[in-house]
């Protein structure tokens, strides 16, 4: 007879090779089993990352903040593909078909996933809108305030025809404040019609600007001379800037991206979800029973 204080202990050995001979057969399906719902799981997670990684580069508002997110989505998504080599060929061992069926259909839209994703996360980190806010509201911005301080010093160094001049001067700096304020439009836009509209708007007040300062310089004295050729340098600095926003405007890259993003790959990747929800459902109702 076992000491008293070994009974526990020796009951636990009994239960455990009385469970090792009642399961001996069935361990590999068992282990199966779990390993592919583990599989299952980790799947789901890694493409749940990928996901909200992918819509982080998106809304970033920094070229490091969508490269990182970029970076991150694109390492999540190699995950889901280990992931799914890795459950292929448990769930076929185990000749699990309708999981089989989920999984091979999970396969179909994340291989469209994948290629929207591509497209979506190289539009991102090229930031070409939000480049262009920068440079309107930066660069393009200082130019404008050069220009007008410039028509304001030349105002001040004595006229010939004081009310002549100011209006010459008002209408520069008008033409150039209505190419200022074309800008952020045409940035937030995605429509080729509507930019063209824009763009010709902005040629037409250029012209404005260019006629109207020669013909400021005209009626102007000799002390204006230099304010006017810093107006002039100005004007041809914003215009410099102005076409640079319009190049990166047009590409368009922030506005496509987020299009793409709430538009058909929404509905890609409310696929991808329920076919794994509906993979994990399967596999929650194998029992252990039915796998001996």
């Amino acid at each position: 007879m076992w000491p008293c204080h070994w009974a526990p202990f020796s009951l636990a050995i009994v239960m455990a090779a009385t469970a090792g001979t009642a399961c001996r057969g069935s361990t590999p399906m068992l282990t199966g089993l779990l390993d592919s719902r583990r599989l299952a799981a980790e799947l789901h997670v890694a493409f749940t990352r990928a996901s909200e990684a992918s819509s982080r580069a998106v809304m970033a508002s920094s070229d490091e903040a969508s490269t990182a997110a970029a970076d991150e989505a694109k390492k999540a998504r190699q995950d889901v593909e280990r992931s799914l080599a890795a459950l292929q060929p448990v769930l076929e061992s185990l000749r699990y078909q309708t999981d089989l069926g989920h999984l091979s259909a999970f396969n179909a839209s994340f291989d469209e996933y994948r290629r929207l994703d591509d497209e979506i996360l190289m539009l991102a980190v090229e930031n070409s809108n939000i480049k262009a806010q920068r440079l309107a509201f930066g660069p393009a911005r200082q130019a404008v305030e050069v220009f007008k301080s410039a028509l304001d010093a030349a105002l001040r160094t004595g006229t010939k025809d004081r009310c002549r001049e100011e209006a010459l001067a008002f209408r520069a700096y008008g033409a150039v404040l209505e190419i200022e304020v074309l800008q952020p439009p045409h940035i937030a836009d995605a429509e080729d019609v509507v930019m063209t509209r824009l763009e010709g708007q902005m040629r037409a007040a250029e012209g404005v600007a260019r006629k109207t300062l020669e013909e400021l310089k005209a009626v102007t004295g000799p002390a204006a001379t230099p304010h006017l050729a810093m107006a002039a340098a100005a004007l041809e600095g914003f215009i410099a800037r102005n076409r640079e926003i319009v190049a990166l405007s047009r590409r368009n890259s922030n506005v496509r991206s987020l299009a793409l993003s709430l538009g058909r790959k929404r509905t890609v990747t409310a696929q991808c979800e329920d076919q794994l929800q509906a993979l994990e459902q399967a596999l929650a109702e194998h029992s252990f029973n039915a796998t001996r």
